[in-house]
């Protein structure tokens, strides 16, 4: 559907419309730079919408460089006061799905170097862009086009030099808005906001329709042309996503604390802008892209400042915000007041194809980047001819974290030269696992998407029986399968399954069948914004971190589900049209592997390989368990693997 009808639908109201998702107005889009002309294409229309590219070379020092669609060829410096500079030959070519590089500028495509781009497109309730002519009469009014909330304002005069101003609904804390400078560490000053925001004597905050600025020269000297940059700030009111309900933007502000905190936005994070409002300090760009992870080390860049880029421990996204880790100067600190802007993570479209979320691949090469085409979340890794253990990675616990499906221990933390993952690609995962083998692996990537995965990491709380916690998540379905895992702890992998309900629960790195306790999901299946543990150290062990992964069926993509073996030969339809790329099956009323197939190695009419994600062991080729079949897949009872024992019950877990 156009984005221009789905925008008009949603804001009609119209029953079953659908609002613009956020992956369509934002984007956090890396790039290598070739020194020739490339195009970005992130899926943001710029050609018909316009809107704000924003650049800035990620290892060296160099400015920040930002286009907007109402300045054609003319650039500006978020990190400088200079006025704007004309790159005709170099300048971006704005598309409608992202934009062409053009040249070879050292400061936005020098080969060699690697660049974070963010774009905004124009959008009701989202952002703007407002260019005028200054006319140096206090209290002017001009027209944007946000109708609603305006969250933050960025006014640079585009003809001359002189300081990025900038207001925020609550540059002086909760409530109460001011003033500052991008371009500067210098505190936001409530005094002075009136001579920037305002008649000279008072302070005007913006309308849904207007804001306010004074005849300063930095915002309105006459005959001097300017930019603004204008913000929305959504609570309650946003009007994005299939339901045109959701919020994905927020400005809004923090009062530091001596110890670690968490800020509710309503959504979980991909972008924050952050600055210590009340005294020096600089404004750094976090985004999941770079990484933002959880306790793991964020990367940022300066917006004030030409500096490369940096890292340091800080935010850990949650499913409804993000929580601040320590108390810190520039991020957290008792009496301190904290201003961001906030954006929403995507995507919010559900997935059509499996291709789209779910790539496999079977290479002799384990130290090699994996294609996969897409934003990956999750990679699991196996040396499928020697005996080995799993390796699970994804990008909400960062680079060179890893876990074991068939082990009981804690995050493995690895190094470049040893068990490496570098997640800030667009498309793959760049993996090192097994440097000296050089035999067959078998990758299987995921992304995170509505109705299909989703991950959510929290802390463990020891939750005393019979009592019960729900932790929320945004799959945006019920999931049917969960796996859980303590992070530092030796402890089980616990695993959730419709196919047996919430009063059972089994173990990824056993082979049991399922148990009954209500010790794990107190008898309560999971909701579409929730799932509820209690108090059992596999999934909630008193001051132990969690990660859990969530799976759900998405017609045409995944399905999970359960079967009763019939004891000879069986098909298991999972709704698809070309068979199942991926099947997990797992026996549950007695003893029994969790069989993995995929047709990277192999699902045909005769033998089919298979490994165990609960043992170390290598692949078995030598039984025919599997069958491809167009709808899903067929089960044939072997000795070997027992998937089709008559009478006994299976679950399981397929990808198309």
């Amino acid at each position: 559907m156009a984005t221009k009808k789905k925008l008009l639908q949603a804001a009609a109201g119209a029953a079953g419309g659908a609002g613009l998702n956020v992956e369509e107005v934002f984007s956090t889009y890396l790039y290598d730079g070739t020194g020739s002309a490339q195009t970005i294409t992130n899926g943001i229309d710029l050609d018909g919408e316009g809107g704000l590219v924003w650049i800035k070379d990620r290892d060296n020092a160099r400015n920040h460089m930002l286009q907007d669609s109402e300045r054609s060829t003319n650039f500006l410096f978020s990190d400088l006061t200079n006025a704007e500079v004309d790159y005709t030959t170099n300048a971006h070519t704005f598309n409608s799905n992202g934009f062409t590089i053009n040249g070879s500028n050292i400061q936005f495509n020098q080969s060699g170097s690697t660049y974070a781009s963010w774009t905004f497109r124009k959008a009701p309730k989202f952002f703007d862009v407002v260019t005028y002519t200054g006319d140096g009469v206090a209290g002017r009014e001009i027209a944007h086009n946000l109708g609603t909330t305006v969250g933050s304002v960025i006014i640079k005069c585009t003809s001359g030099a002189g300081s990025w101003q900038v207001w925020h609904r609550e540059g002086a804390g909760s409530g109460t808005s001011s003033s500052g400078q991008l371009n500067s560490t210098a505190a936001f000053n409530n005094a002075l906001v009136q001579y920037y925001f305002g008649d000279d004597t008072q302070k005007i905050d913006p309308t849904s329709t207007v804001f306010t600025v004074s005849d300063h020269s930095a915002v309105n000297a006459s005959g001097s042309t300017y930019v603004a940059y204008l913000f929305a700030h959504n609570d309650g009111d946003g009007e994005f996503g299939p339901d045109a309900d959701a919020d994905i933007i927020k400005c809004g502000s923090v009062s530091g604390s001596s110890s670690a905190q968490t800020v509710d936005l309503g959504f979980e994070p991909q972008f924050i802008l952050y600055k210590r409002a009340d005294d020096t300090a600089p404004w750094r760009l976090h985004d999941v892209m770079r990484g933002m992870p959880v306790g793991n080390n964020d990367a940022y860049l300066e917006a004030n400042a030409s500096s490369a880029e940096a890292d340091y421990n800080i935010f850990s996204p949650t499913p409804t915000g993000f929580r601040i880790d320590y108390s810190v100067p520039y991020y957290n600190t008792s009496g301190g007041t904290y201003i961001y802007i906030a954006i929403r993570r995507g995507p919010m479209a559900v997935p059509e194809s499996a291709t789209d979320v779910f790539y496999l691949e079977e290479a002799n090469n384990p130290n090699k980047f994996v294609t996969t085409g897409f934003v990956t979340d999750l990679a699991l890794q196996k040396h499928t001819a020697l005996s080995s253990s799993w390796y699970l990675a994804d990008r909400l616990r960062g680079e060179n974290k890893w876990l074991s499906t068939n082990t009981t221990g804690a995050d493995l933390v690895g190094t470049d030269s040893t068990y490496y993952t570098g997640w800030d690609y667009m498309n793959g995962v760049d993996m090192n696992i097994y440097p000296s083998q050089s035999n067959d692996h078998i990758f299987y990537m995921c992304k995170r998407a509505p109705n299909f995965f989703d991950v959510v990491a929290y802390d463990g709380d020891a939750t005393a029986s019979p009592n019960s916690r729900d932790i929320q998540h945004n799959l945006g379905v019920a999931p049917e399968m969960m796996w859980i895992k303590c992070r530092t702890a030796s402890e089980n992998w616990a695993v959730y399954h419709s196919g047996i309900g919430a009063t059972k629960y089994m173990n990824l790195n056993g082979t049991a069948a399922a148990a009954t306790s209500a010790n794990w999901w107190r008898n309560t299946a999971p909701t579409d914004t929730v799932f509820t543990i209690g108090h059992q150290d596999d999934v909630n062990l008193n001051g132990g971190t969690h990660i859990a992964y969530l799976f759900a069926s998405l017609a045409g993509v995944s399905k999970v589900g359960s079967y009763t073996g019939n004891g000879s030969t069986q098909t298991i339809d999972c709704g698809f049209s070309a068979g199942a790329r991926f099947i997990l099956i797992k026996r549950t009323d007695s003893t029994g592997d969790w069989y993995v197939w995929d047709t990277a190695r192999g699902i045909v009419a005769g033998n089919d390989p298979h490994l165990s994600l609960n043992t170390t062991a290598a692949e078995v080729t030598t039984d025919d368990s599997i069958d491809p079949v167009s709808s899903g897949f067929a089960v044939n009872q072997v000795s070997a693997t027992n998937i089709n024992v008559s009478s006994a019950t299976y679950i399981f877990y397929a990808v198309a």
